[in-house]
């Protein structure tokens, strides 16, 4: 790389390490899209802040599997997740 410029030096090496995610996307023609993700981001965000009184982290975890995929809650927790 001939450029001095530190900043940009990690921006080529970041796109360069990159470039086959970056392709893809152009490979699809815009039939991807990322708003499944962003639901689930959404639910365990909400699962998250629901969960500001869960002692455990085995309480937060069963929240974000069962919140979201409205499965049965189990027995063993005395408070409701939603």
């Amino acid at each position: 790389m001939r450029s001095r410029i530190p900043a940009l030096k990690k921006f080529a090496r970041t796109l360069r390490n990159h470039k086959p995610l970056i392709l893809n996307w152009f490979r699809a023609k815009g039939l991807v899209s990322s708003a499944v993700v962003e639901a689930l981001n959404s639910n365990a965000k909400f699962a998250i802040r629901t969960a500001r009184g869960f002692r455990t982290f085995d309480a937060l975890e069963t929240a974000l599997f069962h919140g979201p995929g409205q499965l049965p809650e189990p027995i063993l927790f005395t408070h409701r997740f939603w």
